[in-house]
């Protein structure tokens, strides 16, 4: 099952969207170990979490909260090291750790059943949860998992250049280094021609990176890209071996996990259900939010 969007570009892309302040009122903290994890939880109905990318955070998701939170429960976690939540300096940071935080999190909460919608490094969050439920290792079910565009497959991963300077010998000085400048120039480059954040939107993602030191913390993050490469048998396994529904929406102008990692897979799941979004980056949430939520609202409605 396959569906083509192309998108009417409007004069103004910059659809209307929650401010970073607001997003922090909303929100709520909860402890993981010795951390101050940052939370948001809205709606009713069955639950949605949310699994956010790097090196940005839960406020990626904030223009299509709205849409979701209508008719379902929408969780949403900072992970550790990334925007509100704590960063510690010295922390064995991995998507392994990432997923037994959201897995604790929602079993302190008594959920029992959970769509996932995930994006880039929450890809492989997802997958690792899947991966767990396959075990019977979960105290819930996971009823559908939609990816956006992320790395499910490492041997189709395209890092741009800075990505992989960060995960060189270089990293730290790279990361302590890293300038307003160098994220705005490499960052723009990871969305659509036509619908690129503009400044103000720069300087809320370039806020979010540098709160509690973020910076300094990005060649510690970025070993999730070994981590995938360790890991990739069994991540792409829960996938092929998945037994509920699940849907790839895919931003075909996406430099790093684009056409080709859509293309790949549609080679290894079976009936693949995918939706690809012509004229939009790797953000396809953010920017063209209306799209995203017409292509979850239509796959959760066969769920």
């Amino acid at each position: 099952m396959e569906r083509v969007v192309s998108l009417e570009v409007p004069t103004d892309n910059h659809h209307a969207g929650i401010p970073v302040h607001r997003w922090q009122q909303a929100g709520k903290w909860f402890a993981y170990g010795e951390h101050a994890i940052f939370s948001r939880m809205e709606g009713r109905g069955e639950v949605i979490l949310l699994l956010h990318g790097f090196p940005t955070a839960s406020w990626d998701w904030n223009r299509l909260w709205p849409y979701l939170t209508q008719s379902h429960r929408v969780l949403v976690a900072d992970m550790l090291g990334f925007g509100f939540s704590d960063k510690p300096v010295d922390y064995p940071y991995s998507l392994i750790d990432q997923a037994d935080l959201q897995q604790g999190w929602l079993e302190a909460m008594g959920v029992e059943r959970v769509h996932l919608l995930a994006h880039d490094y929450g890809c492989s969050v997802a997958q690792e949860l899947l991966a767990r439920e396959q075990e019977g290792q979960l105290p819930f079910s996971i009823a559908s998992a939609c990816f956006l565009n992320g790395a499910l497959f490492p041997e189709v991963h395209q890092p741009i250049l800075i990505q992989k300077l960060l995960v060189g010998p270089l990293g730290g000085l790279i990361s302590r280094g890293f300038t307003r400048g160098v994220f705005d120039h490499n960052f723009s480059k990871l969305f659509g021609h036509h619908t690129r954040p503009n400044r103000s939107e720069l300087n809320s993602f370039w806020q979010l990176l540098l709160y509690n030191n973020g910076r300094g913390i990005l060649h510690r993050l970025i070993h999730y890209m070994d981590e995938r490469r360790c890991h990739r048998n069994r991540w792409v396994g829960a996938l092929v071996n998945a037994q509920q529904p699940l849907r790839l929406i895919s931003g075909t102008e996406d430099p790093v996990s684009g056409v080709a990692m859509a293309d790949r897979y549609r080679q290894l799941i079976k009936q693949p259900d995918v939706v690809a979004l012509d004229g939009v980056g790797h953000y396809p949430h953010y920017e063209n939010p209306v799209q995203v939520f017409e292509a979850v609202r239509d796959f959760l409605a066969r769920v």
